[in-house]
Parts: C-alpha cells; sequence; structure tokens
C-alpha cells in the first residue's frame, strides 16, 4: 500500500531529513501538517501550538544536529511535529493513549526529547543548564530552547533570562511568538533586516564597534552606546532582551523555510547568549484550527475535514464540577461586590469565561504567572477584598511557597478554587492532582474541602467563602453523579462530616469523589458510609465516634495515600491513643502515566471493582479477626 505522506515515509530520524536539499523542506513542511492533524483527529490532543512549529520545527532539526545538539520545547505540547520527525510517526495513533506515547517531551521515550516539559516556561533554564554542562566537558554541542504559547509570560523565564545573560555561556533562546502581542506581525522588511542583523558582515561590525566604542573615553563611550540601543530600538523590538545580556535577533516570520533555515544557520556558532524571535501562527495551516485557535487548542478526536468535534454519547446534561464553580462564581460576584476572580491563564478551563463577560472589572488574569497570582490575591485580601483564584491541582504546587508565607502564614481571606484533583488522565503525570490533599493538610490556618457530587460543591464553595481565612476546595475533571444543584448559595457547617448510611463493624471513611465510588459497596456489605466533606479540620468527635462503635475504619481517597487525608484520620486516633484498626486506601507511590481516568483508577484499584474486591477481603479479615477473638475469649 502506498504511503500517504512518502516525504515523512523516508525520514526515520532527522538525520534523514538533514540528507535532502534545501528545496525539498516545503514538501516535508506540507506533508507534516497534514500528517499532524490527522493523528491528533484520531487520538485528540493538543492541536494548535503544534500547526504553529511546523516550519521551525522542520528548520531546527535540519540546521542542528539533533540529539547532540539539545532541543528543549515550551510548552511541551508545541512538540508534536517534533515527535514525528524523531521517529515516532507510527507511534502518534497511540499518542496520550494508555500505553501509547506521551502528549509531551519525555526523556524515558526518546534520546531526542531532552527534557519533560509538561509545566511550561523550564525550557530556558533547562537549556542553561546542558549548555553550562558542555561547556564544562569542552563539548561543542548547542543547546537551543524554544519557548512559545504563552510561556515567557511566567516568572521562571525571566529568572533564566537574567542568568543566561550574565554568563558567556553559548544559549540559543527562540521566542515562538504566536500573537502574544509582543511585536506587530512580521513584514518582508523585517524579515530581510532579520536575515542581514543575523549574518557574519554585520556581526562582525557589531563586535568591532564594541571595540571601539570599549577604546572612547568614558562619558564619549555612553552616548554613543546609548544612541546604540535607541536606534535599534527604532527597528527592533529586542530591547529587553539586549538589556538581559541576550544578543537578539528578529522578529522573523516563522512560516517561512528558507528564512528560519538561514536566519538558525547564521545565529548557529555564534557566542554567549543570543534569543531570535519568531512569530507564528497558532493553527497556521488548517483552516478550523486558524478561525478558532482555542477550541483546538486541545481537543478531543474531531473529523478532521471539518475540525468538528466527535460525539462521544451519553453525560446526560448534568453540569461539569467546572461549570459548577463559574455558575457559583457568578452567583457570588453578583451577590457580594468584594469578590474578585483570579486566573493564571486558564480562563476556559476554570471556566470563568461567563465571569470576565459579567464582571471584566474584577476578573484577572495574571498570565502564567501562578506565584504572582497567589501573592496578588494576598495583596487583595489585605485591603478588603475577597478573591478567588481558581487553579487547577498541579500548577498550585508552583506557588506553594507564596500559599505558606504570604496567605496562610498572614491568616489572609483568600479562596482556592483547586480543579483537576485527583486523576485527570491523557495529559499524564506533569497534569495529575494527586498531591494536593497531602501538601495543603500541612499549612496551618487552611481549611480544605472535597466534595462528593455537584451541589456539594457548590454548598462547599460557599462555606470557603464565608470563612474568613484561607481555604479550599478541590474537585476532579469532569462531571459528578448527576445531583441537581440547588440555587441558593447555603454554607455547611465548617469541619461538619455526613454519616450517609449506619452499618456494622467497618465504617468506610470517604474524601470526595470516593463517596460516590463507594456508596454501593456499603449497602452490599452493610458497612457504616460517612462522607467526610472535610480534610481541615476533620470532623475528629465523628472519628472517634466511629472508632469506637466499629472494629476497623477504611479511608478512601483519590489522592496519594502518603500525607493525604487518610493520614489526617490515622493522626487523629495516634493523638488520642485510640488503637482501632485504620486502613488507608488512594492513589500509589507512583507516578500517574497517561490514559483515560477511567483505566488510570481501575490501575490505582480506585474503580468500583478494584475498590469492592479490596474492601471485601478486609471486611472478612475483619470478621475472621472478630470471630477469632470472641473464640478465644470462650476458652478464657
Amino acid at each position: 500500500m502506498t504511503d500517504r505522506f512518502p516525504k515523512l515515509a523516508a525520514i526515520k530520524s532527522p538525520a534523514d531529513l538533514r540528507e535532502l536539499p534545501e528545496s525539498g523542506l516545503a514538501a516535508v513542511a506540507a506533508e507534516l501538517r497534514q500528517c499532524l492533524v490527522e493523528c491528533v483527529a484520531e487520538t485528540g490532543g493538543h492541536l494548535g501550538a503544534s500547526l504553529g512549529t511546523v516550519e521551525l520545527t522542520v528548520a531546527l532539526h535540519y540546521v542542528f544536529n539533533t540529539p547532540d545538539d539539545r532541543l528543549v520545547w515550551d510548552v511541551g505540547h508545541q512538540s508534536y511535529p517534533h515527535k514525528i520527525l524523531t521517529g515516532r510517526r507510527d507511534a502518534m495513533s497511540g499518542l496520550r493513549q494508555q500505553g501509547g506515547i506521551a502528549g509531551f517531551p519525555n526523556r524515558a521515550e526518546s534520546e531526542f526529547d531532552t527534557f519533560g516539559v509538561g509545566h511550561s516556561s523550564t525550557s530556558i533554564s533547562a537549556a542553561l543548564g546542558m549548555a553550562v554542562a558542555a561547556q564544562r566537558q569542552a563539548n561543542p554541542r548547542r543547546c537551543v530552547a524554544v519557548i512559545g504559547d504563552g510561556a515567557i509570560t511566567a516568572g521562571l523565564a525571566y529568572e533564566a533570562l537574567n542568568h543566561a545573560g550574565n554568563l558567556d555561556t553559548d544559549l540559543l533562546v527562540i521566542l515562538n511568538d504566536n500573537d502574544m502581542s509582543i511585536s506587530p506581525n512580521v513584514g518582508a522588511l523585517n524579515q530581510s533586516l532579520t536575515r542581514v542583523l543575523s549574518g557574519p558582515t554585520f556581526s562582525g561590525a557589531r563586535e568591532g564597534g564594541k571595540r571601539v566604542l570599549e577604546s572612547l573615553p568614558g562619558p564619549f563611550a555612553e552616548i554613543a552606546k546609548r544612541a546604540e540601543e535607541h536606534v535599534k530600538g527604532l527597528v527592533a523590538p529586542g530591547t529587553l532582551f539586549e538589556e538581559l545580556g541576550f544578543t537578539y535577533y528578529g522578529p522573523v516570520d516563522g512560516h517561512d523555510l528558507n528564512t528560519l533555515v538561514h536566519v538558525l544557520r547564521n545565529v548557529r556558532n555564534l557566542k554567549g547568549p543570543v534569543l531570535l524571535h519568531a512569530i507564528t501562527r497558532k493553527g497556521k495551516g488548517y483552516a478550523p484550527a486558524e478561525r478558532d485557535p482555542l477550541a483546538l487548542h486541545s481537543t478531543g478526536p474531531f473529523d478532521a475535514k471539518t475540525g468538528q468535534p466527535l460525539s462521544k454519547g451519553g453525560g446526560g446534561n448534568s453540569p461539569t464540577y467546572t461549570q459548577v464553580f463559574g455558575d457559583w462564581l457568578c452567583d457570588q460576584a453578583a451577590a457580594d461586590a468584594r469578590l474578585v476572580g483570579i486566573t493564571p491563564a486558564m480562563r476556559e478551563g476554570s471556566g470563568m469565561v461567563t465571569f470576565e463577560q459579567r464582571f471584566p472589572e474584577r476578573y484577572f488574569d495574571v498570565a502564567i504567572a501562578e506565584q504572582h497570582a497567589v501573592t496578588f490575591a494576598a495583596g487583595l485580601a489585605c485591603d478588603g477584598q475577597k478573591p478567588v483564584v481558581a487553579i487547577y491541582s498541579t500548577f498550585l504546587q508552583r506557588a506553594y511557597d507564596q500559599l505558606i508565607h504570604d496567605v496562610a502564614l498572614q491568616n489572609l481571606d483568600v479562596t482556592f478554587a483547586i480543579d483537576r484533583a485527583g486523576v485527570v488522565g491523557p495529559d499524564g503525570p506533569t497534569h495529575a492532582g494527586a498531591f494536593d490533599l497531602s501538601f495543603l493538610r500541612a499549612v496551618p490556618n487552611l481549611v480544605i474541602a472535597a466534595p462528593a457530587d455537584e451541589n456539594e460543591c457548590r454548598q462547599l464553595l460557599s462555606t470557603c467563602w464565608q470563612h474568613n481565612g484561607p481555604a479550599a476546595v478541590r474537585y476532579p475533571r469532569g462531571k459528578g453523579p448527576g445531583t441537581e444543584v440547588e440555587a441558593s448559595l447555603t454554607a455547611l457547617p465548617l469541619g461538619e462530616a455526613e454519616v450517609r448510611r449506619s452499618g456494622s463493624r467497618v465504617a468506610l471513611l470517604a474524601f470526595g469523589t470516593m463517596v460516590e465510588a463507594v456508596t454501593d459497596i456499603a449497602d452490599e456489605l452493610d458497612l457504616t458510609l460517612v462522607n467526610m466533606r472535610f480534610i481541615k479540620p476533620l470532623d475528629d468527635a465523628l472519628v472517634h465516634k466511629m472508632a469506637a462503635t466499629h472494629d476497623c475504619l477504611i479511608t478512601v481517597e483519590e489522592n496519594v495515600i502518603m500525607g493525604g487525608a487518610g493520614s489526617a484520620v490515622a493522626e487523629c486516633l495516634n493523638a488520642s491513643e485510640r488503637l482501632t484498626q485504620v486502613v488507608q486506601i488512594g492513589l500509589p507511590d507512583r507516578n500517574l502515566e497517561h490514559g483515560s481516568r477511567e483505566q488510570l483508577l481501575a490501575d490505582a484499584g480506585l474503580d468500583t471493582a478494584g475498590l469492592a474486591a479490596r474492601i471485601t477481603r478486609i471486611v472478612e479479615h475483619v470478621g475472621n479477626q472478630s470471630d477469632s477473638a470472641k473464640g478465644g475469649l470462650r476458652h478464657a
């Protein structure tokens, strides 16, 4: 059968690409773009940003000797074309599927994936570390960081730029600017200018000019230097990067292969830190993605011809937890003018689109800057506002210091709406919300709640909002059990659990999503079931009551076992020297790889079948122990 992509079929690695004449690269790029669309249409994934890096990927692997030359992609979801060109085209059918290749660069997957990048803005730091390592080893390899799709907005990127600009280490940073408003669209003049500026003639003249300036008396040299900077500022928007110590080139059209190849050849062997500014278009070359790059930024399977999502079927009309939060946020804002909503570049993902439309003066998107988001909220809380920080569990990890020092230590009134808690799915371990209960529990003054259903999510958001101090509600991605959501902004008693069912011998203490998961099991085995609701403050009185009236307590949570909610229960009983047996069920001590949420829960033993089997064994064991103890008493 003839391969639909003959150019790509001949490229098993970038070495094959480098054997082609430069005139053949455009055909490769065209096939690469179409192959990318068809692959992601089958599996779902991050499409828009990867479409924008097709030409850049081809040019980089053509000019640089990868994998010996180091190439770091940031954010990592721009790397799909890179995966296809580095021997993984056939594996794209398993993209983000269990057992298949990851949706981000993965060092264990390929030697071409030099650094794992899920969270953004790490590439410059990592590439600089690689460059310094090469320098120390006298290795001539080149190190390149490709940073784009908003990643340059994070503080970590500027920390790395600041450090790199102070070193004599050779490092190339490529700013993939896909409509971030850093500069206007590139034109023919700018392309021509960049090719001239990056060439050996201008670079030599620049160095010669520096030597001349250095020989001038102090005042004259300073005047000449300022004049040079002002003139450059008229023709290139790189003053910021120049001030940080980088030699700046750009902007260049990131979809003009001929220009990209020539510029990359020119800058490849330049000394010191260099920044190349490339302008690209998110969704480039695929009309549906160009029309609506947001819709096809991250997508499920879709029709490659139309760009329309394929119907998954089922699911009903119940809202997702994200939608429950978005509705609550608008209702609470309408009821209290002090509410301010904050997101670190996740407006759509966190359900804040309607809030922005209705309350634009109270909506703040701080870009990919989680640390700033939290401290900004702390400042608002200092002066009479009531901020709500909407943030993914995995992204809150990046602001842990600010959470402790700036919010909790000062006992400030900040509410955290933590989305994507627990098992998330295809994005893999970088996006799994497996640790938040553990790292939040250790923080003094912080209230932590986990709803069992959609209505309780709204109620617990109201509870944490009304609490005068830092509080967090964590909830999963997707839909809950389908509980009808009440319109009221009703708060629940702080720190009070709910006994949903009374049984014998064994009590299930379930947190959040696990309440629904074990409800039928409790019925079948005649177990007591408690919806714990709060991890902190824990309902100590009810825990002690359950321990006094049951032979064993089983805690169930969608969080790692170590330091999680079950640990809180054990610590509560230990403090009172009560010896009731506690068995903790939760996520294992390993990274959660990519796959569907259902598959990952099953792998962890947290699906219905796995929980039923485990709990049944525990109940049988408890029953055997109890019978043995009674028999012993009879013979005493």
